[in-house]
């Protein structure tokens, strides 16, 4: 199926709509899938062997121990990431009915999942939630004038390249999914609960959006209509981006 958005030269958006066939233009519900669903899985299973090995440690003293000591952080991080996940779909909620949002969608093989995945009229939204509590996210750019410009993303005086490379990938394979390179898809990385300023904040690194949710609504909901058949566009994404299981 090829998906065709609106020319660039068109700002009323009269381009004829997506052609598809029957099997594409299956409804997807606005918000489809449970958000935060793998993560919260993952979380789960991790917590529930912890306790059965220690259990069989320390037959008698097992209980106690667990009452007494907290999960390891790779295991939280399983949860805060749920959590977040959790957040960013209620605040997307909020999105006027045109749009279609579907959450924690499966990448074929790969062991990654795409956090929040939205068509709008303005365009497909790849979105990574983050919840870093009192954490700010800042643009680090070294080099310039005789050097190579270079981009980089610091959370809390850390480096989060990783989350962007990973947020660039998504994108990639989202926009060979729709096989048309005149559709826009914008990669972002929201970060909730963060320690944002209070004048600013928001920017782009490497082509990645990195916003709070609020900015993130505003931007998807204005601008000009490039999508003019969501409900397919959506459609073919959603088979491509299974929910899981």
């Amino acid at each position: 199926m090829s998906v065709t958005a609106a020319p660039a030269d068109d700002p009323s958006g009269s381009a004829p709509p997506l052609a598809a066939d029957d099997a594409t233009r299956v409804k997807v519900p606005r918000g489809s899938d449970i958000a935060g669903g793998s993560a919260r899985g993952e979380y789960e299973r991790r917590k529930a062997k912890r306790e059965e090995t220690i259990r069989a440690r320390y037959p008698r003293l097992g209980g106690l121990i667990l009452a007494l000591s907290d999960d390891p952080q790779s295991t939280r991080a399983w949860e805060r990431g749920a959590i977040g996940e959790e957040m960013m779909a209620a605040r997307l909620a909020d999105l006027p009915q045109d749009f279609r949002v579907m959450h924690d969608r499966r990448i074929p093989g790969s062991r990654a999942n795409i956090d929040h995945l939205i068509v709008g009229p303005t365009g497909v939204w790849v979105v990574d939630a983050k919840c870093y509590r009192k954490k700010r996210p800042e643009l680090r750019i070294e080099g310039g004038m005789l050097r190579p410009r270079v981009e980089s993303l610091r959370i809390g005086g850390r480096s989060g390249d990783k989350l962007v490379v990973g947020v660039q990938g998504q994108v990639q394979r989202v926009r060979d999914a729709l096989g048309n390179d005149s559709l826009p898809v914008r990669g972002v990385l929201c970060f909730l609960e963060a320690d944002w300023p209070l004048i600013g904040g928001a920017f782009s690194v490497k082509g990645i959006e990195v916003v709070w949710p609020r900015l993130l609504i505003k931007r998807m909901t204005s601008g000009p209509t490039t999508v003019q058949d969501v409900v397919a566009v959506a459609a073919r994404l959603s088979t491509v981006f299974p929910p899981h299981e």
